[in-house]
């Protein structure tokens, strides 16, 4: 009797975290890279569109700094005092006032008419495929997937524990023993709460992140469009802990998230280890 307990417990960790052998079939995509710039690769809509705006935002601020470079050096050089030695007198000049004031505004004014849609799409969640909802603990993040009946806790994984679990060595304070599995090309429709003090639920790779209140259940939406392996943070100051609780998304096809799905439930309904090992070979 104990050595099946044991063996169900095992085999609901393997299933729960998307097993060993997803994790090692999976390429890993949204990772930090070291003495990286710019952001991780774009997998979602929402990801784009924040890479769109981004590029933008550099290319109008490169724009405004050479063109206040240039002014500063045609003062400097043209008005200086070798060339005007006798200063003119006039204290202000109201068409320029109007340009340097106004110009600014259209552009603050265009950026927001930008922007704006874009922060709306992210908060208007379409028709879902999925619904998963994350609590942020201190220091750890529990999933539920209330259509599904899937409940459990992700817990970082210490570093003699990566290889095990299918993780290598540069994926420490990343992996998690438990993965959130959705499958690709679908509509993932995420509920962040807090059970204790505010976090943050943030995946880079697919543009999201929603703050997880206490008390409150925000909303967010993400279709990520590659299989793979993905990781994010708690992206808000949480506790001594802070920093050691990492997300962990396992993007697989349909067929082995159906698959991972009845593993798993069968596992937390309390399957017989015949019935656990015959599902996880």
């Amino acid at each position: 009797m104990f050595k099946a307990k044991n063996l169900i417990a095992a085999a609901l960790a393997a299933i729960a975290s998307g097993g060993s052998a997803i994790a090692q079939e999976l390429e890993t995509i949204g990772i930090p890279s070291q003495d990286g710039l710019g952001f991780q690769p774009a997998v979602t809509e929402l990801m784009r569109d924040i890479v769109w705006y981004d590029d933008i935002l550099h290319i109008v601020s490169a724009i405004i700094v050479l063109f206040v470079t240039a002014l500063l050096l045609i003062v400097i050089f043209k008005f200086g005092e070798k060339k005007n030695p006798t200063p003119a007198r006039f204290t202000h000049n109201a068409v320029l006032e109007v340009v340097w004031t106004g110009v600014p505004v259209l552009i603050l004014i265009v950026f927001a008419i930008i922007s704006v849609p874009l922060l709306y799409k992210q908060l208007e969640v379409p028709k879902s495929d999925v619904v998963i909802q994350a609590t942020g603990n201190q220091w750890y993040w529990s999933y539920e997937y209330p259509d599904e009946e899937i409940e459990f806790d992700a817990l970082m994984l210490a570093k003699e524990e990566l290889a095990e679990n299918g993780y290598a060595d540069n994926e420490w304070l990343l992996a998690t023993d438990q993965a959130v599995v959705v499958p690709v090309n679908s509509v993932v429709h995420m509920l962040v709460t807090g059970a204790d003090v505010i976090h943050a639920w943030t995946i880079p790779a697919f543009g999201v992140k929603m703050d997880a209140i206490p008390g409150r259940m925000n909303e967010i939406w993400f279709n990520a469009e590659q299989e793979g392996l993905y990781f994010g943070q708690c992206s808000e100051l949480c506790g001594k802990d802070h920093t050691y609780m990492p997300i962990t998304v396992k993007v697989v096809s349909e067929a082995a998230y159906e698959e991972w799905v009845e593993e798993t439930k069968l596992a937390q309904n309390g399957g017989s280890a015949t019935e656990v090992a015959a599902v996880t070979e």
